[in-house]
């Protein structure tokens, strides 16, 4: 049995080093993590892990946040749970494409033949990138990620994650493409997927349609150019910082209550240069405080001419191409020569050209005004999105449908948070949505969406019509794969089949991670032992993508919640205050940090972090935690050093009083972990321990070496103190504690039971020893003050006060060195009075 004691073996110079890997082995090598899969689901507790980016390297905001998941996993393993804690790699999408671009120099194109026997430049060039056929790509990103993927297990092995390796999955292996496509295909069949052409935020450098939850708004420069339009009695003046969408202009809008314009209303006006007739509208959201307060609707401009062109039902005058450039030819109604001009040039370059040509028409009045306004971005992007109009394919996720928005905000009620507060920041996401979730993504590695559309004798896809595959045929790669019932020469043939070239969103995958991991219709015995799983830890920033896609998901296949638990780690901050992040520069990666100060000593800093609370990185505390873990080591080897108890019970009153103070700690840290709250856990455990070592020890020390009953109830009581402190530490510490077990127990401290105030003796009055130390404290004191050696003798105290009584006379006498202790009661807080006997 786990945590039978045994005779100590204790080493004669105990250390740190090397720890990490001596038990990494030993824990693989035993299978001390590995999920019992045989335990009925109300033993089992399971954890939704979130899969980190394979794209670079970590930083140690990931060992912050992995960590608090680990205490957390070990606590419960210790609770006699069966612990199904998985880990997987996020290895799709466009973080693993823009590094496999950069490493080897290359860019995806599809229309190239494959290559078998291609090799990447010996010296890659980013700037000039070699183009590669699609499948030449993939098989660059599945190099690049294997390569990533072992460094970052290496990296999680030795910070100590209690991960079940063999449960490893990746979101672009066989069993998660078949599980993102199997879900699209139910939700597809459900009328929960459709596709539909719609403006669409478009990033002109990756070339992809860009979701709601992945924009972020920056400030970016830019300058307001007033524009004269022309109307019947008087010239119209609006600003903009987009005079390059002129010739996409389709009405000019104003608020329905600004009396300036409201006899434009239902009239006309000449855009200036191309003098296109253009109606004056009235709408709600036009703001009479911007500029002029009359607006171009252009098609499209921002997310606002979109609502404007939807709800007004005004026609399409689309100009900008997914490459970000001006089309070569106009849209209808614009005349072709001054649109010339600008044909094929760039945004940037087409708004300097119609800037001057405002300038020759004297149309441009005044000179324009330098501003700093937020601008939508992709967040992984470095240009400003633009819109364009696109066929893409859409998941209902309540954005247009406020019954689904209404149960998806139910589903967030029911859903316990870590802290509460976060919720409010899942609710604000799901109110404020603007349409559904867009899907379909312009890329290359990534999993495929999978249908394909049957072509008409003219070879034009069939309007409305779709070819999906069956569910055991799953994965499949439309762009390298025919159809049933057809053949691959049929390929783009009138009569035959296109495939869809697009892939998914990967939080399209990500958000199916419970169903992944836990073998959703693979491994149906394994599902049903681990969903609904009991808890999501993750970041606080994707609580809009990961955390709400996930819920969508699990509420449409499933009508349930995917876990009942969410835990949100906050940001890890450099000294300025500033969040970590690879695209500021500013991460710190860990590796160095966990050789030079240990694994234990960087979860110590990693557990002192709140949920929900940004944390700096604070090598200080770190230093810390390794003080810590070496004082563990030390104080272990004198307790286990000081012998056997000789069959004796804890007697004396000290021992029970600290003991009943132990009994206090264990339920105070067992209901902070059970409230997910490691750090009040680590503190409340941290506080004891030092008291333990700082009073209890010393006061118990002479004591413990002599003979009889009185001797074996110290070391009885310290070596009970030891097993239930290392039980306590194990979920933050593991080398350390399970170090020091294996020098006295049997099995894995991490397999042992989790302490029980139940299992310690009572009887035991705590002021006993809270009194004694203060004591104790208030001798060190006066020897301090005195400049005396802490072994230097005392030729009389008397110690007075309401606790007085308390004391245990006896050994303070002894920790005191002592030769005359008189101990008188009262009412007055607890003094002593020193005489320290003459120096020798």
């Amino acid at each position: 049995m786990t945590g039978q004691p045994r005779i100590p073996d204790v080493p004669a110079r105990p250390s740190l080093d090397g720890l990490e890997d001596k038990w990494v082995r030993r824990w693989d090598a035993d299978g001390v993590y590995r999920f019992d899969r045989d335990r009925p689901r109300d033993e089992v507790y399971a954890i939704d892990t979130p899969p980190p980016t394979v794209s670079g390297s970590l930083h140690v905001g990931h060992v912050f946040s992995y960590t608090h998941t680990d205490t957390i996993a070990r606590y419960q393993r210790m609770r006699g749970r069966a612990v199904f804690y998985p880990m997987g790699w996020d290895d799709n999408g466009l973080p693993t494409e823009r590094r496999v671009q950069n490493h080897f120099g290359v860019r995806c194109e599809p229309s190239l033949p494959y290559e078998p026997d291609f090799e990447p430049p010996a010296e890659p060039d980013p700037r000039r990138p070699i183009p590669v056929s699609r499948r030449n790509f993939i098989e660059l990103c599945e190099r690049l990620t294997a390569i990533d993927e072992r460094v970052f297990e290496e990296v999680w092995r030795r910070v100590g994650l209690s991960v079940d390796w063999s449960l490893l999955y990746t979101t672009i292996g066989d069993r998660a493409r078949a599980a993102s496509q199997r879900a699209f295909l139910r939700n597809l069949a459900r009328g929960e997927a459709y596709r539909a052409e719609a403006p669409t935020l478009w990033d002109v450098t990756f070339r992809t349609a860009v979701a709601q939850a992945e924009l972020e708004d920056r400030d970016h420069p830019g300058e307001f150019h007033r524009l004269r339009f022309h109307g019947g009695d008087r010239p119209v003046y609006v600003e903009t910082t987009r005079p390059e969408l002129l010739p996409a202009c389709v009405a000019l809008v104003a608020h329905p209550d600004d009396e300036r314009y409201r006899e434009l209303f239902g009239g006309t006006v000449r855009t200036p240069v191309f003098g296109v007739e253009v109606p004056v509208v009235a709408h709600r959201l036009a703001d009479p405080g911007k500029g002029s307060g009359i607006a171009m609707i252009c098609t499209f401009g921002d997310v606002t001419d979109v609502t404007w062109w939807r709800e007004l039902d005004l026609p399409t005058r689309a100009i900008i191409g997914w490459d970000g450039r001006l089309a070569a030819d106009p849209p209808a109604g614009v005349p072709a020569a001054p649109y010339a001009r600008l044909a094929g040039r760039t945004v940037a370059a087409a708004r300097q050209e119609i800037v001057g040509m405002l300038r020759e028409s004297g149309d441009l009045d005044g000179e324009p005004r330098r501003v700093v306004r937020p601008v939508k971005f992709y967040e992984r992007g470095t240009r400003p999105l633009e819109i364009v109009t696109t066929r893409q394919w859409y998941l209902r996720n309540g954005g247009r449908d406020a019954a689904l928005r209404e149960r998806l905000l139910a589903r967030g009620r029911e859903l316990n948070w870590h802290p509460p507060h976060m919720r409010v920041r899942y609710e604000n996401w799901v109110e404020g949505l603007a349409g559904d979730w867009l899907v379909s993504r312009q890329r290359f590695f990534g999993v495929p969406v999978p249908v394909w559309y049957p072509l008409d004798g003219d070879g034009e896809p069939v309007p409305g019509e779709v070819i999906t595959p069956p569910e055991d045929a799953l994965p499949v790669d439309p762009s390298a794969q025919a159809p049933p019932g057809y053949t691959e020469d049929q390929r783009g043939k009138p009569g035959g089949f296109a495939g869809d070239p697009d892939v998914m969103d990967t939080w399209a995958t990500s958000s199916l991670t419970p169903q992944i991991a836990g073998g959703w219709e693979d491994d149906p015995e394994l599902f049903a032992r681990v969903f609904p799983y009991d808890l999501r830890p993750q970041a606080h920033e994707i609580i809009r993508t990961w955390l709400f896609s996930t819920v969508v998901r699990a509420h449409l296949e499933h009508d349930s919640l995917p876990w009942t638990d969410t835990t949100l780690s906050g940001w890890i901050l450099d000294p300025d205050r500033k969040k970590m992040s690879k695209s500021k520069g500013n991460v710190v990666t860990p590796l160095g940090l966990l050789e030079q100060h240990g694994s234990d000593a960087v979860r110590y800093w990693a557990a002192s972090g709140r949920l929900g609370t940004d944390t700096a990185f604070d090598t200080g505390q770190i230093k810390v935690g390794r003080r810590l873990a070496i004082k563990i080591l030390n104080a272990s080897r004198f307790v286990l050093g000081l012998g056997e108890p000789g069959g004796h019970a804890v007697s004396e009153p000290l021992d029970l009083a600290m003991l009943a103070a132990l009994a206090d700690v264990v339920e105070d840290a067992t209901a902070a972990f059970e409230d997910h709250d490691y750090t009040r856990a680590l503190e409340r455990t941290e506080r004891f321990f030092w008291e333990f070592c700082d009073d209890y020890l010393e006061l118990v020390k002479a004591r413990a070496y002599g003979d009889g009953a009185a001797a074996g109830s110290a070391r009885a009581a310290l070596r009970t103190a030891l097993s239930v402190l290392l039980r306590l530490f194990a979920p933050i510490l593991p080398f350390v504690t399970e170090e020091v077990w294996s020098w006295w127990r049997d099995g894995s401290v991490h397999r042992a039971a989790w302490p029980v105030a139940a299992e310690l003796p009572g009887g035991g009055d705590p002021s006993v020893l809270a009194a004694t130390a203060a004591a104790l404290r208030q001798i060190r004191k006066a020897k301090s003050e005195a400049k005396a050696s802490m072994r230097a003798d005392v030729a009389r105290a008397v110690v007075r006060g309401a606790a007085a009584s308390a004391i245990a006379a006896a050994d303070l006498a002894a920790a005191g060195r002592i030769a005359d202790l008189t101990v008188e009661d009262g009412t007055s807080p607890l003094t002593v009075d020193v005489d320290l006997a003459p120096a020798p």
